[in-house]
């Protein structure tokens, strides 16, 4: 392990302490303006309930400066020991970047590690050194234990932080550090163990006097044993990877036909993230709400909780909204849920961050223990709103061999804290994850209300190998109503364009009247399904005029900066001239193959005249003597109906679909002063549309398609079968996530256009099937 000389060791300890003291100065002053405010409006309300709210919050922060004075007394009594003096990040993305950023702000050099296709990532870019570790499949390069080991004993890396996923309770990888004598920044191995085992974490539990849910955690993997006790237990049952987390190897079976098919799929995903296939069986509770505590333990013996947090909405069994404290719980409940995790973790002599979790009735009150994550969680940050605390700072310190920096009785809970996961998947389409090049990113201006974790920038690519997470929005207000309310704002300033993302579906959710009323459960997006995938809202006339400028502005700019270069046979959207200085265009805008939209753009004398016209001819809309101008690539200025208005215009060129000739159409991504966003395709020349049609009427039988980019894992058929409905054909993996294509109807396999490992883009043929009444015929 590497030591720095005296003086060097020194101005690094003196910038961690400085780091500190600010640190501690902006909680406290944070902590004084809440009182501030609570003290006025006690003076408001003119009652006791105020006045009490009021002293609690001094009370708080009479237990921050009492934290922070014990750790800062350790310190000079000599008794603290001093933190690494570099670490290396064995990860990517926001997770990479949330690390480095505490690590900076405590003096600590980084080291990232980086795939072939994360070369350019922004987690490389902000480490202080960076290595190659490898090709872009993962168990090529952030699951190469060697390798990482390797980089840090040549970068004099003292410590690793795994972030999470990957190796972050990987028991093996954090037993070779040990030997290699590097710091695992997490657990001891013996937790990791115990914990990673879902089996044996609730034989733990159980003794620990925590009910666990019904089920089989038993060795015999053979699948007409498993099949037996799912019937023993009584479907709907719920097969979960023994050493899994995050959903990966988890399938609900509500019928016995449904089983083994549904646990071969489980265990073969189950295997390719976490090199074990073995699973238990447990009851399906069909109306959970998912509520876990965040615990923390240092190498005295000492475990804190830091509060719970409610996870409930989902998708695909995987957390897309989170928010803390759970709301609707009594604090008898939390003090409950709350003292079963801290002794859980003393059980397993736990130190580092950790998380219990829980599925918990709503209706009875009753809490069962689910799983423990041996990691810091992708929605740590919630918790580190509502308590003040910086959680990697905290796994620092305990990796380092120091005390935690708060007692139990000394950590606040003050307000309330969202975090929305944006992803990179379209909520239409199943949540399918998508790939592709962020063209266009405009985030939220980040506040000390506002906090944006993110790992990639305008310009990045979301690759298919990895998670399909781009950034983390947080959130918080004084209450859980004040927090939803700069939520739903957040969202609507978000903006990402070159690959479907979950924004909109998550403005829909947070606007959504049961949400509001935290009426929230692991079925809540099944259960409102059609209220949160309402129809989408057609292009209003005032939009479609606004595109048509956008259109006329920037090929008029563009005739400026190519004034000597001839009109492109491409083009049919030219103006006609009709003399003096008045010209006229029509252009062409679809919203959906039905929803066809001509724009009659007059211009006389730098003003404009703008008519919108349906497909049939009717006249939706006139907007006279318009103002308009581009302020940048972007952005459209313009009046209209007495309104200014500001709009965002990406134009790109559609690269999803069908790879057929006919599939390259530029696509505009309006952002509205309604906060809506439009998407609108200028259709291409009919000759080259009539092309494409003859291409597809060229095709036999029935296509299968790739849904979104993905390696084919599996064919599980040839040439010449017979299928019936609904059998499986291929089975494709992106982002970790397995998807199974089956047979839309009976019929004869003419074509098995993929094999297993092929990588296929979305649209690429992988299977046609002859229907059974045409081979009839």
């Amino acid at each position: 392990m590497l030591t720095s000389s005296r003086s060097s060791q020194t101005k690094v300890e003196l910038v961690k302490t400085l780091s500190r003291a600010r640190t501690t100065h902006r909680a406290l002053s944070g902590l004084a303006n809440a009182s501030s405010r609570l003290q006025t409006s006690s003076a408001a309300m003119g009652g006791v309930r105020g006045v009490e709210r009021s002293c609690r919050h001094v009370e708080l922060q009479q237990r921050l400066i009492n934290g922070q004075r014990r750790l800062y007394n350790t310190e000079e009594t000599g008794k603290a020991k001093p933190l690494f003096d570099k670490i290396l990040i064995a990860n990517r993305g926001e997770i990479a970047c949330r690390v480095m950023k505490t690590a900076k702000k405590l003096g600590i050099k980084t080291v990232a590690v980086y795939s072939e296709v994360d070369r350019n990532a922004l987690h490389v870019k902000m480490a202080d050194e960076a290595y190659y570790v490898g090709p872009a499949p993962s168990a090529d390069s952030y699951l190469r234990m060697d390798k990482i080991i390797q980089i840090a004993k040549q970068s004099g890396a003292q410590a690793i932080h795994p972030g999470y996923g990957f190796l972050s309770e990987n028991a093996k990888f954090a037993t070779a550090l040990e030997e290699a004598g590097i710091t695992f920044i997490g657990p001891p191995v013996t937790a990791i163990t115990s914990m990673a085992s879902k089996s044996e974490s609730k034989d733990i539990m159980i003794a620990a006097g925590v009910p666990c849910v019904p089920g089989y955690h038993g060795s015999n993997q053979d699948p007409q044993h498993l099949l037996e006790q799912a019937k023993r237990i009584q479907f709907p049952v719920l097969i979960k990877a023994v050493l899994g987390g995050g959903g990966k190897g988890m399938r609900i079976v509500h019928k016995e036909s449904e089983f083994l098919e549904a646990l071969e799929s489980a265990k073969r995903e189950s295997l390719k993230s976490f090199s074990d296939d073995n699973v238990l069986v447990e009851k399906y509770i069909q109306k959970p709400r998912h509520i876990e505590v965040q615990v923390f333990g240092d190498t005295m013996g000492d475990v804190v909780s830091l509060w719970e947090r409610d996870c409930s909405v989902q998708r695909r069994h995987q957390k897309i909204i989170e928010e803390a404290p759970a709301p609707g719980i009594s604090e008898e409940i939390r003090k409950d849920l709350c003292d079963k995790a801290v002794a859980a973790a003393k059980a397993v002599g736990y130190v580092g961050a950790g998380t219990v979790e829980f599925i918990f009735d709503d209706d009875t009150k009753v809490f069962y223990f689910m799983e423990m994550n041996t990691r810091l969680q992708v929605e740590h940050p919630v918790t580190e709103m509502i308590t003040g605390q910086d959680l990697v700072e905290w796994q620092l310190h305990v990796a380092a061999g120091n005390p935690l920096p708060l007692t139990q009785n000394e950590i606040p809970l003050i307000g309330h804290a969202f975090e929305a996961r944006i992803y990179a998947e379209n909520p239409r389409n199943n949540f399918m994850p998508d790939v592709g090049k962020l063209v266009h990113l405009s985030t939220p201006e980040a506040s000390s209300i506002v906090r944006l974790e993110e790992g990639f920038k305008e310009g990045s690519s979301i690759e298919v190998f990895y998670d399909p997470l781009i950034a983390k929005l947080v959130v918080k207000g004084s209450d859980r109503t004040e927090a939803l309310r700069v939520l739903r704002k957040a969202l609507e300033e978000y903006q990402v364009v070159g690959l479907s993302t979950n924004i909109e579906f998550l403005r829909t959710l947070a606007g959504h009247p049961a949400f509001i009323d935290a009426e929230v459960e692991t079925g809540f997006i099944p259960k409102h399904y059609n209220e949160l995938f309402p129809p989408l809202p057609k292009p209003t006339p005032s939009v479609l005029a606004q595109s048509a400028l956008y259109l006329v502005l920037r090929d008029l700019e563009k005739d400026r900066q190519l004034s000597s270069s001839t009109t492109s046979p491409w083009s049919s959207l030219a103006f006609r001239r009709f003399g003096g200085d008045v010209h006229k265009r029509i252009i062409t805008l679809k919203a959906s193959p039905k929803d066809v939209y001509h724009v009659h753009v007059t211009s006389s004398s730098g003003r404009y005249h703008v008519q919108v016209h349906s497909q049939s001819g009717e006249v939706l809309g006139s907007f006279e003597n318009l103002d308009a101008s581009l302020q940048g690539p972007k952005t459209l200025h313009t009046e209209i109906e007495g309104r200014k208005l500001q709009t965002t215009v990406v134009s790109q060129l559609d690269h999803h679909g069908s790879p057929s000739i006919a599939s390259a159409e530029e696509k505009l991504h309006i952002f509205a002063g309604d906060s809506q966003r439009y998407a609108l395709t200028i259709p291409s020349p009919s000759w080259l549309l009539s092309l494409g049609e003859d291409a597809k009427k060229a095709m036999k039988g029935g296509g299968m398609r790739a849904p979104m980019p993905s390696v084919v894992v599996d064919v599980k058929v040839a040439n010449g079968d017979m299928v019936k409905k609904g059998q499986a054909i291929v089975v494709l993996e992106s982002m970790k996530t397995e998807t199974v294509l089956r047979a839309e109807q009976d019929g004869k396999v003419v074509v098995v256009a993929c094999k297993k490992g092929d990588m296929v883009e979305e649209g690429t043929e992988l299977a046609i099937i002859e229907p059974l009444e045409t081979i009839k015929d």
